[in-house]
């Protein structure tokens, strides 16, 4: 495991906190955050690298950019191992009030060419709000990089007054759609309880509170409003894991 001294160049204060604490992740365990924080890091003393003259310092911090290169490597062979066993697990834990976790912060790096077929169980696609969040998520699957071709929803049919509104909006989600050469299929489930979303190119993800984490934003004219980076969050828990193969639901 690389060690994260730098001395005490204030150049190098940065690099050396993100550094610091990739080493402190790493010996937790806890990978994925570590090889960001790693990857971070060197790009931080690449910068300090190039604002050196020095050929001491400059070779000393090339040894340093690559030890934590070798390291950031290795991990990153780890956690594709596990993908391809079928073991990968990152989990995010969004904290009450938190922002900066819209449906593009928080998929898009699941999100490539290879997705063209998506699943989704929640049983709470019914209300207005929860339609629109339906709708902001199809969004991002139609944006590139995604190819997606077609979406499995798989809700439970509201038994009130808003059954009809529910079923009109996923009507009119379901042709906007085709209209875009994606198909929808919508089913329902009086037992359903989970929530998962799982893309054909193997990553599935699971959210405590589904889709449906976003918090009423203050008014209209509130940030957040129509940005969700800026609109604050329920507390939930976000569960990462990655499968060599999707299943239907």
């Amino acid at each position: 495991m690389a060690k994260s001294g730098l001395g005490q160049d204030p150049q190098s204060t940065a690099a050396a906190t993100v550094l610091k604490r990739a080493v402190e992740l790493d010996s937790e365990s806890r990978y994925p955050q570590a090889l960001v924080c790693y990857q971070e890091g060197i790009d931080l003393l690449l910068q300090v690298l190039k604002g050196t003259k020095d050929n001491t310092k400059r070779c000393n911090l090339r040894e340093k950019i690559s030890k934590y290169m070798d390291r950031a490597e290795n991990i990153k062979q780890h956690l594709e191992q596990e993908k391809e066993d079928g073991k990968y697990h990152k989990q995010i834990k969004i904290e009450e009030n938190a922002t900066g976790f819209s449906y593009e912060s928080l998929f898009r790096e699941y999100l490539n060419e290879t997705v063209t077929e998506v699943w989704i169980e929640d049983p709470y696609i019914r209300h207005t709000h929860q339609l629109y969040n339906f709708l902001r998520f199809c969004e991002l699957l139609i944006k590139r990089p995604c190819k997606v071709k077609t979406i499995h929803l798989l809700t439970s049919l509201d038994e009130g007054t808003e059954q009809v509104q529910q079923s009109r909006g996923l009507q009119e989600i379901e042709e906007s759609l085709r209209s875009h050469g994606v198909l929808l299929e919508v089913r329902y489930s009086s037992s359903i309880h989970d929530r998962e979303i799982r893309f054909n190119n193997g990553w599935m993800i699971k959210i405590g509170r589904g889709l449906d984490y976003f918090k009423k934003p203050q008014s209209r004219f509130s940030l957040g409003y129509c940005d969700f980076d800026l609109r604050p969050c329920h507390e939930t828990t976000v569960d990462i894991f990655h499968k060599k193969h999707t299943k239907n639901i």
